[in-house]
């Protein structure tokens, strides 16, 4: 897989930086790949010391294969921290541990990895797939127009609606302005082109509405529910505006997430790109790029993130560092239409870590959730049952 491959590779140009081998240009390709991941990035930094190098490989020569990662995340991770959970996914555990301990990232993956020695705990009869590529149209009329699970995407123009690929998909102009509804279900996903060029990309379980042609006027569109990443095309003389019953966002020309699902404490507009204006009640706020806006519906909040966490599900990801785990399985319920429940063993504050792709089946998910140790899944049809 590519995924393995990529592991050995990054496996092998660490231990050949700390061995001082690499040339100009695979020393500077490699630091590029560690700031896409300041995890490593740390870790990889104390092991330029020689001493905590030998340090390492010592304790990984003296390490029980049977016991290897639970001593090794122990290593890792600070004494004394309480109710942390860190889920590693077995790509991303690798990840991690080449820069904890290079020469055991081998042992570590090909370990780890599912065999006919290994008992899953989590009992599946029927394994669910993941989501894909699922959404309707609705016309002013009424009319739902169910699109393709073969596409992923549709153009909306004046003279109708075509899917990305050409495909026409509705004849005919709007010769009057009407209203469209676009709307993703649960494990669904979909791209549209608005009618001035701007994309506007769908998360599972989302709703927005907008017009079939802007004119002249401002680009106005309205989040319902769910999640929708943006990609506005410029147009200083006539402003993108996103609104829904708690806040607008006006742009001239940016990219921009924003999540406003009705289970998640509060709407989080993230900027990746521009400037945009939030607006609530009698607060505005202008954040940049590496800012996220945070409005509770009471305070609006401006704080600093990674993005690339943020729009993960864009690109097939779901990017745990750093989260809360039960906002960490919202995630992951709505991609696989599923109801999660929780234990009363479960505490309430737990962080997960980590990264898999959305591409896995729930099983291969949870799999790589429970093999941290901390939490255990069953399945019981389209519910997820979850204890201590």
């Amino acid at each position: 897989m590519k995924e393995e491959a990529d592991i050995l590779f990054r496996a092998e140009q660490m231990l050949a930086s700390l061995r001082d081998e690499l040339d100009e240009k695979q020393q500077q390709e490699l630091k590029l790949w560690l700031e896409l991941h300041p995890d490593q990035a740390g870790l990889m930094k104390q092991l330029t010391d020689g001493s905590e190098l030998n340090g390492e490989l010592a304790f990984f020569n003296e390490t029980d294969r049977t016991d290897a990662w639970q001593k090794l995340q122990h290593r890792i991770e600070p004494s004394g921290v309480d109710r942390k959970l860190r889920i590693w996914p077995r790509v991303a555990v690798a990840a991690a541990a080449i820069a904890a301990i290079t020469l055991g990232v081998w042992f570590y993956y090909f370990s780890s990895k599912p065999n006919s020695d290994h008992k899953s705990h989590i009992a599946v009869q029927d394994d669910i797939k993941p989501g894909g590529n699922k959404a309707t149209i609705t016309l002013a009329d009424g009319k739902v127009i169910d699109l393709s699970a073969l596409k992923n995407g549709v153009v909306i123009k004046k003279d109708g609606m075509s899917y990305s690929d050409g495909d026409t998909l509705q004849q005919g102009d709007f010769a009057n302005v009407q209203t469209l509804t676009a709307s993703t279900p649960n494990g669904g996903t979909y791209n549209f082109v608005l009618p001035d060029g701007s994309k506007v990309y769908l998360n599972t379980a989302t709703t927005i509405k907008f017009p079939s042609d802007f004119g002249r006027g401002k680009r106005e569109v309205e989040l319902l529910t769910g999640e929708a990443y943006f990609e506005v095309s410029k147009n200083k003389q006539h402003p993108f505006i996103v609104k829904n019953a708690s806040q607008q966002v006006e742009v001239l020309g940016t990219q921009f997430n924003v999540n406003a699902y009705s289970n998640e404490p509060a709407i989080a507009t993230t900027l990746v790109e521009g400037s945009i204006k939030i607006t609530t009640g009698t607060s505005s706020k202008i954040i940049k790029p590496g800012e996220q806006s945070i409005n509770n519906g009471k305070n609006l909040e401006v704080r600093e993130v990674s993005t690339e966490e943020v729009i993960d599900w864009t690109r097939g990801d779901f990017y745990l560092n750093h989260i809360d785990f039960k906002t960490a399985m919202r995630k992951i319920a709505r991609w696989y239409d599923v109801e999660v429940v929780y234990d009363a063993s479960v505490p309430n504050e737990m962080e997960a870590g980590g990264w898999i792709s959305r591409d896995k089946t729930l099983s291969e998910v949870l799999q790589a959730v429970e093999a941290a140790g901390q939490v255990h899944f069953r399945i019981e049809g389209k519910k997820i049952i979850i204890s201590r």
